[in-house]
């Protein structure tokens, strides 16, 4: 993985309603609407903080009909996880 993506990765992290939603998505698969039912922001506001994980790649969408539903990438966690072990 390159600097400027683990640099993506990290400032995405870096908002604790990012932290929040990549806590719900935990272990499941989530649409819009349904993170919209347990976050305090508005739809907007959450449409701009999917973009940003989607963009870093830690945040899978799949759009199905009406609803985009998202996932968290698990082979990209996995990766900066190793990445952050090796430094010790």
């Amino acid at each position: 993985m390159k600097v400027a993506e683990k640099e993506k990765i990290f400032k995405a992290l870096g908002d604790a309603n990012r932290l929040i939603i990549m806590d719900l998505l935990k272990g499941t698969e989530l649409s819009a609407g349904r993170i919209l039912q347990q976050v305090k922001m508005g739809q907007s506001t959450l449409s701009h903080h999917m973009k940003i994980l989607c963009d870093s790649g830690i945040v899978n969408a799949r759009k199905d009909s009406r609803w985009v539903y998202y996932t968290i990438n698990g082979d990209v966690v996995k990766q900066i996880s190793a990445d952050i072990l090796g430094w010790l």
